[in-house]
């Protein structure tokens, strides 16, 4: 239970934050391309702190590193909520994002320094069902916080979770980190990271999780102003949408622990790709045909991440598989890469916003394509 809300943390300071992102571009006079920057820099937050908190936590253990995370988490968000204007919260919410992001870098590691294989990727989906029980729960709270005390009360909320946090590691949580540790040198710290990256058995289960990751990140990033704006969606009902979007998620997690040790994870991939592949056309067709209902957004998105959910946890395992010394910083370059990309993505799709979902629809499509056809390339197992 643990380890799914240290994984969610960074989906928490993201999906809390979406109701308030009209509200807080309102009030502080800022276009939607500048409000949407709140979420880029979260996201090159998240990418920085990865590249640093695995490394340490391969050195110095998993538990001082992720109560360091936790600290700066909890400070970035005090000063998010006292921001008084965009370019200072934009700023804060990159300090937020380095915090928060040991929260999944360091859970990740944990999985491989505990299990491999298929336990690890049961382990892992386990986690991908707590997890997705936050991106349900955050837009919700996100919203009631907006209603009760405006877009501030939701960094006040996060700055809460941070230190409930900090308790629970403190006083729970056991280290994990094998006995033998290697050093924390700099050019060390380089040179593992370009026999991680050189590894062919990371990079082609790391490429279809990341197409995987690139649809989840136009929902999460877009979907706000897609649907509120776009559509004619409100705040609170588009928190209700949003959640409905997240049990595709669940379902898919639930049913990848339960079958994994029975079907294997490259059965579980082939079909998680395959349902990526056409909810993602499904998607950008009705954009593209001019759907205007809301379902037409929704349901093929709770197909994507359906698929996604298959994806995720068994790439994941299979992509961790040879690096049981180095799981933190083999941890590090999945998450730094995940939200460098995810950032590029929240950027071109809030410069792309045309009034409709279909800039973030087709990211879906392409991104169904690519985790297909890295699959049928590079990942085909035995039937």
């Amino acid at each position: 239970m643990l380890l799914g809300v240290l994984f969610a943390l960074t989906a928490l300071g993201t999906d809390a934050w979406l109701p308030a992102l009209p509200v807080a571009a309102r009030e502080l006079g800022a276009p939607v391309a500048g409000m949407q920057l709140t979420v880029t820099t979260y996201f090159l937050g998240l990418a920085a702190g990865q590249l640093v908190w695995g490394p340490l936590s391969d050195r110095y253990g998993r538990k001082p590193v992720l109560l360091a995370g936790l600290a700066l988490a909890l400070l970035a968000s005090a000063v998010c909520a006292c921001a008084g204007s965009t370019a200072a919260l934009v700023l804060a919410r990159l300090a937020q994002g380095f915090g928060m992001s040991a929260g999944p870098v360091i859970s990740r590691a944990i999985v491989r320094d505990l299990h491999g294989h298929e336990q690890g990727a049961r382990l892992m989906a386990r986690m991908l069902v707590v997890f997705s029980v936050i991106p349900i729960a955050a837009p919700l709270a996100g919203a009631l916080m907006l209603a009760l005390g405006g877009w501030r009360a939701v960094f006040w909320l996060l700055g809460g979770v941070a230190a409930m946090l900090l308790g629970a590691v403190a006083l729970r949580f056991g280290e994990t980190v094998p006995a033998e540790r290697i050093s924390a040198h700099p050019a060390q710290i380089a040179r593992s990271f370009a026999a991680i990256a050189a590894e062919p058995k990371f990079l082609a289960p790391f490429a279809a999780m990341l197409c995987a990751q690139v649809g989840i990140f136009a929902f999460v990033s877009n979907s706000a102003f897609s649907l509120v704006d776009g559509l004619g969606v409100a705040p609170g009902a588009f928190a209700l949408l949003f959640a409905l979007v997240m049990v595709g998620q669940i379902a898919g997690a639930w049913l990848s622990s339960r079958l994994v040790l029975r079907l294997g994870m490259p059965r579980l991939l082939r079909t998680g790709t395959l349902l990526a592949l056409l909810s993602g056309l499904v998607a950008a067709l009705c954009a593209w045909a001019g759907a205007s209902h809301p379902a037409f957004v929704v349901l093929p998105f709770m197909g994507f991440l359906f698929a996604s959910a298959l994806i995720i946890p068994n790439a994941t395992s299979l992509a961790l598989q040879p690096f049981a010394r180095t799981a933190g910083t083999a941890s590090s370059l999945m998450g730094a890469t995940q939200f460098t990309i995810g950032a590029v993505v929240s950027s071109a799709l809030g410069a792309l916003f045309d009034g409709t979902p279909r800039p973030m629809a087709s990211a879906a499509a392409l991104a169904g394509l690519g985790a297909f056809l890295v699959e049928r390339r590079f990942l085909r197992g035995p039937r």
